[in-house]
């Protein structure tokens, strides 16, 4: 029954779940949890929840290693949960996360030619995409970011993010132009929940 609350809760918006903000850009409450730390202790455990948002310039279009970045952003919060989830959102219509092999360049740079095959920028000028008017990789951009994806999940346990040996946290940009202004500064915004 407590597993299925919280699934059901991991399902929500976080602006449908009650909590209370310390501070705009890091942020943490607590709340009751039904997971007890043992049969005898009738006390529960308190659930945690940090956010922060960071913001993060990509240096050109591709496959970037982020996993540094986040891992730094949260140090300070992730050390007091023992288990949790780490949710990352983008706030971003043309990138995207992913989670893939951290330790050859080869990969990322094979996602970039895959993606730009998936969703080639010529599709701009045959007349396949209609938005047109930010320039011909935005569209594409728009499709590989809805392919790829804005959130990602991690489990947290004791204190570091659960991620596998060669995993690693990517920043997909997939504009030249980087969207209005130029640039490629990406906000995302990584809330952590546990106990």
């Amino acid at each position: 029954r407590c597993f299925s609350i919280l699934v059901f809760l991991s399902f929500l918006p976080l602006s449908a779940i009650s909590f209370a903000f310390v501070s705009a850009t890091s942020t943490t409450s607590k709340a009751s949890s039904c997971l007890e730390s043992s049969p005898a202790s009738s006390e529960t455990m308190s659930m945690r929840w940090f956010q922060h948002e960071i913001s993060i310039t990509a240096p050109s279009r591709g496959c970037h290693l982020i996993t540094s970045e986040i891992n730094k952003a949260i140090s300070k919060d992730i050390g007091g949960i023992k288990m949790g989830m780490a949710n990352l959102f983008i706030q971003h219509t043309s990138a995207s996360l992913t989670i893939n092999e951290n330790a050859d360049p080869d990969v990322r740079r094979d996602m970039e030619v895959a993606l730009n095959k998936i969703v080639p920028a010529t599709w701009t000028k045959d007349g396949t995409f209609h938005h047109t008017m930010e320039g011909e990789d935005d569209m594409p951009g728009h499709v590989k970011s809805s392919l790829m994806g804005p959130s990602l999940n991690v489990p947290i346990r004791n204190g570091r993010l659960a991620l596998g040996t060669w995993q690693g946290i990517y920043l997909n940009e997939h504009r030249d132009q980087g969207g209005w202004g130029g640039g490629h500064t990406r906000r995302i915004i990584i809330t952590l929940q546990g106990q």
